[in-house]
């Protein structure tokens, strides 16, 4: 997958990108409690969104979403919400570094990878932190993943329509391997501790129902 998304970006492209990993997450305790700042208990998983990223010379922020075979592109004076759903979750990231008064010149990205959609897993806020990961490191940024996880997150806010809690944001770019986050999402003070699942098989079942939080009652429920 990671050289599919690599090889196809080179091919539309022309150029060698930076590659950017960035998972979705499971949370054990504390459903529906981040948004109301209570605590959580989440963990990045194994599956994540990939990201091929290079700055261009045209001005322009050009994206293709492998895994649907669709591409946007708009200049980088015209950050908008627009009528392509998935492209929102990307141009509310970079709007928010332009608010916080970068300046964030043109790059060519192609992403894609194995987070079920809409399937609770956090592919959105995979797919908006690796692409807030990939700007500050690509444009040498010097935003800590706090920060990142707050542009993420204030990007869905704005730009997505859905009023979420910080937590899917911050597992993403604070989770370890064989770890866990005790997440205090009214301070975003937190802890690590160890998750050692040698002996035993935590199992994640894909119903098949998908959810839309922008559609639905998610953003009456949140404080």
């Amino acid at each position: 997958m990671i050289q599919n998304i690599k090889n196809t970006f080179i091919q539309k492209f022309g150029t060698e990108p930076l590659m950017v990993k960035s998972p979705g997450r499971v949370n054990l305790i504390g459903e529906h409690t981040d948004y109301n700042n209570g605590f959580v208990l989440p963990a990045a998983v194994n599956k994540a969104i990939y990201f091929a990223v290079s700055p261009n010379q045209v001005h322009q922020f050009r994206f293709f979403a492998i895994d649907l075979d669709e591409s946007f592109e708009t200049a980088v004076d015209q950050i908008e919400i627009c009528s392509v759903h998935w492209a929102n979750f990307l141009l509310g990231v970079i709007a928010q570094f332009i608010k916080d008064g970068k300046s964030v010149a043109g790059f060519d990205c192609v992403f894609g990878g194995d987070v079920p959609l809409g399937a609770g897993m956090s592919s959105s806020a995979a797919i908006e932190c690796g692409m807030a990961f990939a700007i500050n490191h690509m444009q040498h940024f010097d935003y800590n993943r706090l920060q990142l996880a707050q542009f993420a997150q204030k990007g869905e806010h704005e730009y997505a329509g859905v009023q979420c809690g910080i937590m899917d944001q911050f597992a993403s770019l604070h989770g370890k391997a064989n770890q866990v986050i005790k997440l205090d999402c009214r301070s975003l003070e937190y802890e690590l501790f160890p998750f050692d699942m040698t002996d035993y098989l935590l199992v994640l079942v894909n119903t098949g129902v998908k959810h839309a939080l922008a559609s639905s009652e998610y953003n009456i429920r949140r404080l």
